[in-house]
């Protein structure tokens, strides 16, 4: 028998969660995806998360010593960061579009805040503290607490490093590719097990928000979800149309494991060792790819922006404020800077969306009304992300693929 493609091996999980989920759901028994399918679950995300370090270090470092060329690592470095900032901002403007739509049609519901909801993480994030926090003390600590940002730099400092020594870092160089080969097949073995995770999560999903998913933030999960769809299409399909000559239709069936493990997982870094496995299948140049993913994992986050200004219009509507051009315009830019150096983690979306409304001056314990269902929107968001990611390794590896060409 022909062997059943991961896509629809993880296609079909899905499916077969979303049943399980809405009959736990209507014979009321949440409780039991929750003790007894969502730890399945959390197990598979638990050994995702424990090989993304080592896939992020040992595929960096082999990509940026396969490059051979540390101008070629700053190129496609510099070309990653501004198709995310410009891809970020088109979010931003699109999700601005949608709930304006939306509000203006009335169709946000007029809610408050109920009695003793507050907010107690943090609002914001200094630009210097930041700046300062990407650069570890203790390389340990980095792997130890799986900061991507640093870990990306240790991998930026190692094979610049290696590659600077020449022949006397042979051997390093030797053990790092011997490392990456390695990890790359313990990758592919929990790779296999997605299918397992994918249905424990979903069902559990579906069992314990269904309620929600019903209830009065039914079309704000719409105008966030119109807006992930439209921008996937428009902007990422588009561009790969555009600068690849790939069908989007080719596109998303290549990008779709990935797609459903983010949908499901809600953690684009978790997602990090299927996308690379989707950039292969789209001909990605494996370096390149190697570079871009666990960078895009980091930095991109058109889903969390367009979620962002959907949530924004409508806890500005329900405090009764009506966003000005000005404002509208400000959200774009903390939206789009907020961006850089947010974690690929579940939830980190609400951290960001809580400095855009002390930006805007909207009471921050509003985030209180849509904290429920924020699972609901990571879920989208964190697809979007992981497609975002896929679609810069695809268009930049055709990029520099015809500059060595023209060479």
């Amino acid at each position: 028998m022909k062997k059943i493609s991961l896509p629809v091996q993880i296609l079909g999980a899905l499916i077969l969660g979303v049943i399980v989920g809405l009959v736990c759901y209507f014979a009321g028994l949440a409780d039991f995806t929750a003790n007894y399918l969502k730890p399945f679950g959390t197990i598979f995300v638990n050994l995702l998360k424990f090989i993304v370090v080592p896939v992020v270090l040992f595929s960096m470092i082999d990509g940026i010593l396969s490059m051979d060329d540390m101008k070629k690592v700053g190129a496609v470095g510099w070309k990653t960061v501004v198709y995310f900032l410009c891809t970020t901002a088109i979010a931003c403007v699109i999700g601005l579009v949608f709930a304006n739509i939306f509000d203006g049609m009335g169709l946000f519901p007029t809610l408050t805040l109920q009695e003793g909801m507050t907010w107690d993480k943090a609002t914001s994030a200094n630009f210097m503290d930041t700046l300062v926090s990407i650069f570890p003390s203790n390389m340990w600590e980095a792997f130890h607490t799986s900061n991507m940002l640093q870990v990306i730099v240790i991998a930026l400092f190692f094979g610049g490093a290696i590659m600077a020594t020449g022949e006397k870092g042979k051997i390093c160089r030797d053990i790092v590719i011997s490392f990456n080969e390695v990890i790359n097949h313990l990758m592919e073995f929990i790779i296999s097990l997605s299918p397992i995770g994918v249905f424990t999560m979903m069902a559990w999903v579906i069992a314990t928000q269904g309620a929600e998913i019903l209830g009065s933030l039914a079309l704000v999960l719409l105008c966030a979800y119109l807006g992930y769809a439209v921008h996937a299409v428009l902007v990422y399909s588009l561009s790969a149309r555009i600068f690849v000559g790939m069908s989007p239709m080719r596109f998303f069936r290549g990008a779709f494991a990935a797609m459903m493990f983010a949908f499901t997982s809600t953690s684009s870094a978790a997602t990090l060792p299927v996308s690379k496995e989707c950039a292969k299948e789209l001909d990605a140049d494996e370096d390149i790819a190697a570079f871009v993913l666990p960078l895009g994992s980091t930095i991109n986050m058109d889903g969390t922006a367009i979620y962002q200004c959907v949530a924004t219009v409508f806890l500005a509507s329900c405090v009764g404020m009506n966003l000005t051009i000005g404002q509208m315009v400000t959200v774009v830019v903390t939206a789009t800077l907020a961006s850089i150096g947010t974690a690929g983690v579940s939830g980190a979306g609400m951290i960001m969306l809580a400095m855009v409304l002390t930006a805007m001056g909207i009471p921050v314990d509003m985030i209180m009304i849509i904290y429920g269902v924020d699972r609901l929107f990571d879920m989208g968001r964190t697809c979007l992300n992981v497609t975002g990611d896929i679609a810069c390794s695809v268009c930049i590896s055709k990029w520099e693929g015809g500059k060595a060409k023209k060479k």
